[in-house]
């Protein structure tokens, strides 16, 4: 195929491209793997960046997002308010000593006040005086210009704000906000020059087109990190009975959101234990980046296991790899 020689060489795949590669069942998955890992050896060689998750305020939202266990629609489930700032900055001194290169703090709920931006700036001025090495990236939900920039000023490195699906498919997750309420946070946070970082969910009852949208979306608004999460569906959601992804199916998709995205941090991210299965390894020749620990509401597997991967896959640990640098030609 020569896919990755001929990206490299400046000719990047158009989207009907794209499109015929991803549902060619005479292509084999693992030659789209070995494609898309000569880009992920070329921009990051042999190193994975590792990210951990705050789950700093939980369930409080007035949001009806179908895959998600703290909408709405789930009241039962783990509901408290933005947690002290010491448990914040605690956390933040767990993950520096675990090799975490990335301290990521969510919020549920739509948006942010301007009191939780006090708190949580507060909380990561204090972070980044006692753990300057430390990247934080922040997941609040919609925001606007004045939070932008006050999260700017308390040294914010990334914003999350994942489109999540595409623009076709959006009013099949979530009707209580607008594809382009997502796509604006993401600009807004540019625009401030805080790092943007966007992805998606897959196997919520997507297609192939929408799937092959939304990497495309991705290139277009430049998100630097893209989380790829694979549906953990949750009972009582809208999605909580859908099972639609294989562990080869997983590969495929990162597969093609590294060759559309080449030179991107690409993370896997919620769902993969659930979802990739025995072949998490595997995808790491594609990604180059996974979180380390629980999710929000759902577990992640034993931190050693993370960190036996790796190393087994004769990988190593990367702090401060934020933008792709040619590491080795093709």
């Amino acid at each position: 195929m020569n896919l990755a020689m001929r990206i490299l060489q400046g000719h990047p795949l158009t989207h009907q491209e794209a499109y015929d590669i991803f549902i060619d069942d005479t292509m084999d998955t693992m030659d789209l793997v070995h494609e898309a890992y000569q880009l992920r050896k070329h921009y990051y060689g042999h190193k994975v960046k590792l990210n951990m998750i705050l789950n700093a305020k939980s369930g409080i939202c007035p949001e009806d997002c179908g895959y998600c266990g703290q909408s709405r629609e789930m009241k039962e489930k783990q509901r408290y308010a933005l947690i002290p700032e010491n448990q914040i900055t605690e956390g933040a001194k767990v993950a520096a000593e675990h090799e975490i290169g990335t301290y990521c703090i969510v919020m549920s709920g739509r948006g942010p006040s301007d009191k939780e931006v006090d708190h949580i700036t507060k909380s990561v001025e204090r972070i980044k005086s006692e753990h300057p090495q430390l990247k934080i990236c922040a997941c609040l939900g919609l925001t606007n210009e004045k939070q932008a920039a006050q999260l700017k000023a308390a040294g914010v490195d990334r914003y999350n704000h994942n489109l999540n699906t595409s623009e076709n498919y959006h009013d099949e997750v979530v009707t209580t906000h607008s594809y382009q309420d997502r796509v604006d946070t993401i600009e807004t946070m540019k625009a401030h020059n805080i790092s943007p970082c966007s992805g998606v969910i897959c196997g919520m009852g997507e297609t192939n087109e929408d799937i092959v949208d939304m990497a495309f979306a991705l290139r277009d608004i430049d998100a630097d990190s893209i989380p790829v999460n694979f549906l953990h569906p949750i009972k009582g959601t809208k999605f909580g009975e859908m099972d639609d992804l294989t562990p080869m199916r997983c590969l495929r998709i990162l597969a093609l959101f590294r060759l559309i995205n080449p030179t991107k941090e690409i993370r896997i991210a919620g769902g993969r234990e659930v979802n990739l299965r025995s072949l998490q390894s595997i995808a790491l020749m594609v990604a180059n980046s996974i979180f380390v620990g629980d999710y929000l509401i759902t577990g992640g597997q034993p931190n050693q296991l993370d960190y036996d991967m790796i190393k087994d896959m004769g990988y190593e640990i990367d702090y401060n790899h934020d933008v792709a640098q040619p590491v080795k030609t093709v």
